[in-house]
């Protein structure tokens, strides 16, 4: 066989080499999102609703579609929660968006880190899954205040989820924002997104009927053309639907299917059926038990959906974890599988999806190594007493002022941690207020008692002279679901008294236990733990891991209730009344060698850290 050569001219290679470096230069200055969704311009129509059917470009379309929330989920294992997802047969991504998180203080967005809300939704398009976006502005979503953020209650008239302009006013700056990162995205622009919900669940708040379209108008308004959902449990569904707006059904049993069906006929005439929600598990509450969803009854109801020609969304498929202070009312740290391990509900499900695909399911992403470290003892400690001199100068007020008007945060107040008051008192008597949400009650620095919903009233014993009086108040979440959202501030809300004595002159801290307060603690301001702690208090430690970090859980056997955090991570809260024993504490968030723990603890420290291989989230029950 003949082979041809051709003698390249040193100028021609030359040439050749400027034009790639010149190339390369040029692309890097492109947007490479832009760049590889122009390919896909010619999209036309998008996910639209004809008949009973569901359809993409003009072909029939079904949603199988999972929920998993980016800000749930540490950004480095979003391709994982996402491939194991394409693996379980589903084809769609859910996810709501956090006002609160993303927009901390008024006109301060945050889409960075784990809040990369571009990233998340492109890596789905990447994985070749569709999105389904919820952006609110109120999610639920067992979140704080649900996704609403707290600043909005420095209004003192302020009306939630209506027209009332002080909402509308921060609903319009927020989606000026948010809207101009979600419309290139869209399933029209070349991006994965099919459709957008309007609001959520606003048939049970129901509350303003000029609402809805408000929030329908705003999203079309700044760009959105994609098909629009709404998204109602039974309780709400009869009072959700928008005109032009597909209705979607929220449930956990198949029993309620056949009575939303036959509604949503009769409101909205032949149109494709949607179960937006499928809840394949329950949220745990402190002081519960575990709650748990067999799966032969998910496989069942799943099923029973899919028979009656509806797509669905598995609520959650992943979820997640409520790291921080971010859960709502109830609603704690355990939001589903934190580690993102197969259950046999993954399996059965996979099987059942697997067998109406009609391709082969993509393998099973491995799954990610876990390790139980040696127990991390404490070596370290500072009272919460003490620490008060190292923080900013506290807020001196005549009265009690709550947390969210506190003057702190550049005028936005405080969202979340705890807050504390301080004032003198010259007497005993009975103590009486309102603390929202558990106040430890303190005479100097003993611990008398506490204040919450339940024990209004407390009796200070006798004391001589001059004594300060001190009220730690935990904001233990605002709530995320019901009519009373307007009332969800936290702290002391309105006067205290003493012997039906209003008190007066306080100095109000504001302990937001952001990675910046700890930041004031260098190491001389530590000591040795004393024999005998006072506590509250802060509690140092040192996580040596060897090898490549992993994941673990963390158990505090014998402390009793307080906040963890590592390397500046709040990994949440843990309580000694569970269900909840272990805390998910992820290898991403590990350092190769000495790892920083710091434990805030309210009443009584364990000798010792553990960390387990496997959750330990308390007895389980098993719901209808």
């Amino acid at each position: 066989m003949t082979v041809w050569s051709v003698r390249r001219r040193p100028g021609r290679t030359l040439g050749l080499l400027l034009l790639v470096i010149l190339s390369f230069l040029v692309l890097r200055r492109l947007d490479w999102r832009n760049l590889i969704l122009s390919r896909l311009r010619h999209r036309q129509t998008g996910l639209q609703a004809k008949g009973q059917n569901f359809v993409l470009e003009d072909s029939p379309f079904w949603i199988f579609g999972g929920s998993v929330h980016y800000f749930r989920v540490p950004k480095e294992y979003w391709r994982d929660r996402l491939l194991k997802m394409k693996a379980c047969g589903l084809n769609t991504l859910t996810t709501y968006v956090p006002w609160n998180l993303h927009e901390p203080e008024r006109g301060k967005f945050d889409f960075s880190g784990n809040l990369d809300l571009e990233a998340f939704v492109l890596m789905a398009a990447e994985i070749g899954l569709w999105v389904i976006l919820r952006p609110g502005p109120y999610i639920c979503s067992e979140i704080d205040l649900g996704g609403l953020p707290s600043w909005l209650l420095r209004d003192s008239g302020m009306r939630l989820r209506t027209t009332y302009k002080g909402f509308t006013e921060a609903v319009d700056l927020y989606f000026d924002h948010l809207m101009s990162r979600v419309v290139p995205l869209q399933y029209k622009h070349g991006g994965p997104i099919i459709a957008v919900q309007v609001e959520n669940e606003y048939g049970s708040y129901n509350k303003d009927p000029a609402y809805m379209p408000y929030i329908k108008n705003a999203l079309e308004d700044r760009g959105i053309v994609e098909l629009l959902l709404t998204s109602d449990n039974k309780d709400g569904l009869p009072k959700g639907v928008v005109d032009g707006v597909l209705a979607t059904i929220n449930l956990q049993s198949q029993h309620e299917l056949q009575l939303l069906s036959t509604f949503l006929l009769s409101v909205q005439g032949v149109q494709p059926k949607m179960v937006m929600e499928y809840w394949t598990g329950w949220f745990d509450s402190w002081g519960g038990p575990h709650n748990i969803l067999d799966s032969s009854e998910v496989l069942k109801t799943v099923s029973a959906i899919i028979d009656a020609g509806s797509s669905i969304n598995l609520y959650m498929f992943h979820g997640g974890t409520n790291f921080g202070f971010i859960n709502g009312a109830m609603h704690f740290h355990e939001y589903k599988s934190d580690a993102g391990d197969y259950t046999a509900k993954y399996m059965e499900l996979r099987e059942f999806f697997g067998s109406i695909s009609g391709a082969p399911l993509p393998p099973l992403p491995d799954l990610h190594p876990k390790t139980a470290y040696e127990a991390v003892r404490p070596t370290f400690y500072l009272s919460l007493w003490d620490a008060l001199m190292y923080l900013e100068e506290p807020v001196n007020s005549e009265r009690p002022v709550n947390m969210e008007n506190l003057p702190v945060n550049n005028g936005n107040g405080q969202s979340f941690g705890y807050i504390l008051y301080e004032t003198t008192i010259a007497s005993s008597g009975v103590l009486s207020g309102l603390v929202c949400d558990r106040g430890q009650v303190f005479v100097n620095t003993v611990s008398v008692g506490f204040l919450d919903y339940k024990r209004k009233h407390i009796v200070i014993p006798l004391i001589q002279g001059y004594s300060t009086l001190r009220i730690l108040v935990e904001n233990r979440g605002r709530v995320n679901y019901g009519d009373n959202i307007d009332d969800q501030r936290k702290g002391l809300i309105g006067n205290i008294y003493l012997n039906d004595s209003p008190l007066k002159k306080f100095r109000i801290y504001s302990l937001d236990l952001k990675k910046s307060f700890f930041q004031r603690f260098s190491a001389d301001k530590w000591s040795l733990i004393p024999e005998v702690p006072t506590f509250p208090a802060f509690f140092l430690g040192a996580l040596s891991v060897d090898l490549s970090p992993s994941d673990t859980f963390m158990k505090l056997e014998g402390w009793e209730k307080g906040v963890v955090f590592i390397n500046g991570q709040n990994l949440g809260r843990y309580w000694n009344i569970g269900p909840q024993e272990t805390l998910y504490l992820p290898g991403a968030w590990l350092d190769t060698g000495i790892n920083q723990v710091i434990v805030f603890e309210e009443k009584m420290a364990g000798p010792d850290i553990q960390f387990t291989e496997t959750p330990h989230l308390g007895r389980n029950q098993y719901i209808n």
